[in-house]
């Protein structure tokens, strides 16, 4: 391992980087047997499954580590928690429990990669890794609006996932902000618990189906209002009142609403992956689903899990899921190569 790291130095004229594991063992972890990339249900719950499998996985938490339920207050449909818990906490539980078994964490953001040959190359700035496997587990974004004060009440009224945030605003009116499938598909989702939906939307029509759009026309607690934009988030403790804007005059006026989903869209932060990896036409990961397993990507060794390719379910616990099975695929493919021999596979 010295060797290769050794031999690194010289041919990339970088450093390889040993940085002070979150555990106190003497572990060099600049050539893992897997390195994660993502540190959100999906990173955390492949590193608990990889280093049960004894692989001493590597994750790269990043600079703002645990993923997007970092910044979520309730989580009540997570199983396990019939009272509900708070996002952080249960990120902290995923954490300590993949510690606790071996995983070390390196709260750094990877800068570059290389995937052209193993062992895989991964930087942090000029800080060189080598990984024999890895697991891109880097999420999505959802796209916002832009407004402080949009921030300021970020999960204190505004939120950007009605499938986990619906049903605290039962019998209060909300507002969802966008016109296409997302949006329609949240606003009728909302309906299940507000007393009123009010659809937001910049232009004169929608963007998405026709067979949504009809859903939506029907329904009698949706109403839509075309030409508008969110100027101001308005509240005390929590979202009380929403500013709008006419895009059209730029007249202003007040919207009564408890609560607001922005449902304009969501990014896959795979911009570290473009070259190396399939991306679709929105830039979400592929999985080539080889016979090295279904979360295989289209590089061998290279594994995917989470909404980093997962655009349809968008949840914790589906992302948890992923991690699970790209953890075993990468487990699997390592024995299969003759990297690993699995100590603890019946105790998946």
């Amino acid at each position: 391992m010295r060797d290769a790291r050794n031999r690194l130095q010289t041919e990339d004229m970088t450093t390889t980087a040993t940085p002070t594991p979150t555990s106190t063992d003497p572990v060099d972890l600049s050539h893992p047997k897997l390195a994660i990339i993502g540190s959100g249900p999906a990173g955390l719950t492949a590193a608990l499954y990889a280093a049960r499998a004894n692989l001493e996985p590597v994750v790269f938490a990043g600079n703002a580590p645990l993923g997007q339920l970092m910044i979520t207050s309730d989580v009540e449909n997570y199983p396990g928690f019939p009272d509900g818990i708070l996002g952080p906490e249960l990120m902290d539980l995923f954490r300590r429990q993949a510690e606790r078994f071996g995983a070390h964490l390196v709260e750094e953001d990877v800068t570059k990669v290389d995937f052209s040959q193993r062992p895989f190359k991964l930087w942090v700035r000029d800080d060189l890794y080598l990984a024999d496997a890895v697991i891109v587990a880097t999420g999505a974004s959802a796209l916002w609006l832009g407004l402080p004060s949009e921030e300021a009440y970020r999960g204190r009224g505004v939120s950007a996932c009605a499938t986990c945030d619906g049903f605290f605003f039962r019998d209060r009116e909300v507002a969802v902000v966008g016109g296409g499938d997302t949006a329609l598909e949240e606003a009728l989702f909302l309906t299940k618990f507000a007393s009123k939906v009010t659809m937001l939307v910049r232009r004169d029509q929608f963007r998405g189906s026709k067979i949504m759009q009809d859903r939506a026309f029907a329904h009698p607690k949706v109403e839509v209002r075309w030409n508008r934009e969110v100027a101001e988030v308005l509240g005390n403790t929590t979202v009380d009142k929403l500013r709008l804007r006419d895009t059209q005059t730029g007249k202003e006026e007040t919207l009564d609403a408890q609560g607001l989903f922005i449902a304009i869209g969501y990014k896959p932060n795979t911009d570290l992956f473009v070259g190396q990896l399939d991306l679709d036409e929105r830039g979400y990961c592929e999985v080539a689903g080889r016979t090295a397993g279904e979360t295989s990507s289209n590089i061998e060794g290279v594994f995917v899990a989470g909404d980093v390719h997962d655009h349809t379910y968008r949840q914790a616990v589906t992302a948890a899921g992923e991690g699970c099975k790209a953890a075993i695929d990468a487990e699997r493919w390592l024995e299969s190569i003759g990297e690993h021999v699995a100590t603890t596979a019946t105790n998946w």
